[in-house]
């Protein structure tokens, strides 16, 4: 449980750290990508997931989208 809670941490320091000079567009994917991915791994933690990887990368996939098509 230690990782996961370091790599929910980079990943929020990073989603936040990369927004400087974006567009909105590029924020809300950006940052709707971070989360998404860590809710992803969260849930793929906590329902006892074992590829704590695809929860991520399908979570980011999914809220970079919703990020980058809402207005």
């Amino acid at each position: 449980m230690p990782a996961l809670r370091v790599l929910m941490v980079g990943v929020a320091i990073l989603g936040l750290a990369g927004c400087s000079g974006l567009s909105r567009t590029q924020q809300r994917a950006l940052s709707g990508g971070a989360i998404g991915a860590a809710a992803g791994v969260g849930i793929a933690a906590a329902t006892g997931g074992s590829s704590l990887l695809l929860g991520g990368l399908l979570g980011g996939a999914g809220g970079a989208v919703v990020g980058a098509v809402t207005h």
